[in-house]
């Protein structure tokens, strides 16, 4: 099976870890999910505009974030960034967050993928299936395409990330020849009102996932250039897709209407499906509903990669167990990692469905919640990090290394903070419990710290792993670089 081979291997380019973060954003969902619930509590007609400033935001933050990549390859992502630039306990924090995140955020995958796919199909073609059997038919999907290795996984993103976009394309096509892009979204007053606040904050939950780039350096063929270059096409294109998106759908409700309409269909979430029935008719919106289903489990595949790459690299150096970081020698998957991460996000989801609780208000609304504002924190973490530590080398190029990421950075951390005021509507549920789930990433960042200390008197190995793991994968990464 994988031995004790502890290598990823893969032969990534551009195209595909773009495909690999595009895949977890899930273009289509976001439209359907966040894009919806932005124009309703956020700023109605003026949400394109939100995108667009989010756009900017992240942009300015990957400026810094491609010079890092440059510097420093490795599998924990933004984890193995903070250790460089804030030091090890830092780092740890980060990691925690992360584990914290990206597992939550799998497992509210997992009901997602589960119950939407039940509802379609039922819609689609009269079949009725519990929608924990759907989950755990995804997370099977998931599991063996894992095992086929990450080159084969970015071909399968790569083709549902087509298709998703498509249809949305030609709804795009269809409301601009029929209706016209009304330019009414970028006047102040249209844009400016209602809450900016929530429209910033769902914006930018449109760009959760795009971060994963840098975890998969060392499965690409030329990390320092092809992770910067992956970084900036993502975020150009999430942005500007539903930017662009969202502009269609404001100008197809009436840009100074689409607030109220969007409230409207809030509760059943059916906006863009309304607004697609109206414009391409029955047959191709039951296709955006069936490339609904396929966009979720497509979502799913790339947030299990992210999150079983982080549990790679903690196992590597020791802060989890060593088993994690064992590979299939026949690809170089983390299959250890990949299956473990699985099945704790199916046990969490599986419970849920003995319980016989609502999917989408219990187990999606409180996993999918702290696995994105547990993202959002990362970013920020990374951000700083990144700042502070192209100030402690004196990088000369203030521009690129200070200045810009630094005002990413404020972009983030303004997010952050967005993000845990408003966790009840990021979350999509105002219950008592799930309000005090924000609480998690204290409390793992306190453990972290705990647990830094440990490593510091008690386990000095790990604690000097932390740095020794970063360069040498760098330099393993400089050699197989070409000149």
């Amino acid at each position: 099976m994988s031995g004790n081979e502890t290598s990823l291997r893969g032969h990534l380019g551009v195209s595909g870890i773009v495909f690999l973060v595009l895949a977890a954003v899930a273009p289509l969902t976001g439209i359907i999910v966040i894009g919806g619930i932005g124009i309703a509590v956020g700023t109605g007609g003026g949400t394109p505009v939100m995108f667009l400033i989010a756009t900017v935001v992240f942009l300015l933050f990957a400026v810094g974030y491609a010079q890092m990549a440059k510097k420093l390859v490795n599998a924990g992502g933004f984890y193995a960034y903070v250790v460089r630039g804030l030091g090890r306990t830092a780092g740890l924090v980060a990691a925690f967050v992360a584990v914290v995140g990206y597992n939550c955020f799998v497992a509210g995958a997992v009901g997602t993928s589960g119950f939407f796919t039940s509802a379609v199909f039922d819609s689609v073609f009269g079949l009725n299936v519990p929608w924990w059997i759907w989950s755990l038919v995804s997370v099977a999907g998931v599991w063996l395409l894992t095992r086929a290795g990450i080159d084969f996984s970015a071909k399968v993103l790569g083709v549902a990330l087509v298709c998703e976009v498509s249809i949305l394309l030609v709804l795009d096509v269809v409301i601009l020849f029929r209706t016209g892009f009304s330019f009414d979204v970028f006047r102040p007053e249209v844009f400016a009102t209602g809450s900016v606040g929530l429209g910033l904050l769902f914006a930018a939950n449109a760009f959760v996932g795009f971060e994963a780039t840098g975890l998969f350096g060392e499965e690409a063929r030329d990390p320092k250039r092809t992770i910067p270059r992956a970084t900036y096409v993502a975020i150009v294109f999430i942005g500007i897709f539903a930017a662009v998106t969202t502009w269609a759908i404001v100008s197809a409700l009436g840009v100074r209407n689409a607030g109220a309409a969007a409230a409207d269909h809030l509760a059943t979430g059916d906006l863009v499906f309304s607004v697609s029935a109206e414009y391409l008719g029955t047959a191709l919106t039951d296709v955006m509903r069936l490339l609904l289903v396929v966009s979720l489990f497509a979502a799913l595949l790339a947030l299990h990669n992210s999150a079983s790459r982080y549990l790679y690299a903690l196992g590597r150096v020791g802060v989890l167990p060593k088993p994690l970081s064992h590979t299939r020698r026949k690809n170089g998957s983390p299959v250890v990692a990949s299956t473990v991460q699985l099945v704790l996000a199916t046990v969490i989801a599986m419970a849920y469905a003995v319980a016989g609780a609502n999917p989408v208000t219990s187990l999606v609304a409180a996993f999918t919640g702290i696995g994105t504002l547990g993202i959002i924190v990362l970013q920020a973490i990374a951000a700083t990090a990144i700042v502070v530590h192209f100030r402690r080398v004196r990088d000369a190029r203030w521009g690129k290394t200070f200045l810009l990421p630094l005002l990413g950075g404020i972009g983030l951390w303004t997010v952050t903070v967005l993000a845990f005021v408003n966790f009840p509507q990021l979350a999509g549920s105002d219950s008592p419990v799930i309000t005090l789930l924000p609480w998690l990433l204290p409390v793992a960042a306190v453990l972290a710290v705990v647990v830094a200390a440990v490593f510091r008197s008690a386990k000095k190995h790990i604690w000097d792993s932390l740095e020794q793991d970063l360069d040498r994968v760098a330099q393993r990464a400089a050699e197989r670089t070409p000149q």
